[in-house]
């Protein structure tokens, strides 16, 4: 009986050794499998704008509907015929359907504006010509002098956009991987220790914008991502 127990007392501790031991190893490959580093990787390339979207935006306004619709009509032919003359076609410039507000709907008395009608439309250029777009920018000067006032706040002026982006995304996600990759191994060897696979990737953000304030033609792309590494001893 005596040694019976004895054997089973030695039959225990094996096992809590052996359970320690491989508890042991569980915990050491846990502390070396979370090990990692989280890195940010960027990439940037200048770009020319390939579109333009240019809104003209004008109102007119008076007490008779006929001669109001009429100023109106005038003012577009005006406005298309200044893009024609820079060399766009027809079928780059769009003409809104017109806006009419009376203004007398809803006023009585000393409340009503002096003009009973507001007439408005736009006339908006779209074209991938930028340069020719630009010239007639500069030249805009000239719709004024022929009796057409702008709605420069309501039109917002042109849009200049970059419509290739999918064409240089792999390039530059590629190249913002490659930097990030670069951050993590100068990490590793600060810290003693080596790169190991890849735990997570992000692409994160795409943004396009300006170059700067004065040359919104010009586009400033950036890429941004985010990869986590394992790390070795």
């Amino acid at each position: 009986m005596q040694s019976r127990n004895l054997i089973a007392a030695a039959l225990i501790a094996l096992g809590l050794a052996g359970a320690g031991w491989f508890a042991a190893q569980g915990m050491a490959h846990l502390r070396t499998a979370d090990r990692y580093v989280t890195v940010k990787g960027s990439a940037e390339k200048i770009v020319d704008a390939d579109l333009v979207v240019w809104p003209l935006s004008q109102t007119v306004g008076g007490n008779e509907l006929g001669a109001v619709q009429a100023q109106l009509d005038a003012n577009t032919r005006t406005i298309r015929e200044f893009l024609t003359s820079a060399g766009f076609k027809d079928d780059e410039v769009v003409v809104s359907p017109p806006r009419l507000e009376d203004r007398w709907t809803y006023a009585y008395g000393d409340n009503r504006p002096p003009e009973r009608y507001r007439y408005s439309n736009t006339v908006t250029l779209r074209t991938s010509r930028v340069k020719e777009a630009l010239g007639a920018l500069r030249r805009s000067g000239d719709i004024v002098a022929r009796g057409v006032m702008l709605n420069t706040e309501e039109g917002g002026g042109p849009e200049f956009d970059y419509t290739q982006l999918n064409a240089i995304k792999p390039t530059l996600i590629a190249e913002a991987t490659a930097a990030a990759r670069s951050s993590a191994e100068q990490f590793a060897k600060d810290s003693g220790a080596r790169i190991g696979g890849i735990r997570s990737a992000n692409q994160g953000v795409v943004s396009i914008e300006n170059r700067d304030a004065g040359s919104p033609q010009i586009k400033k792309i950036r890429v941004v991502t985010t990869v986590e590494y394992f790390l070795k001893d």
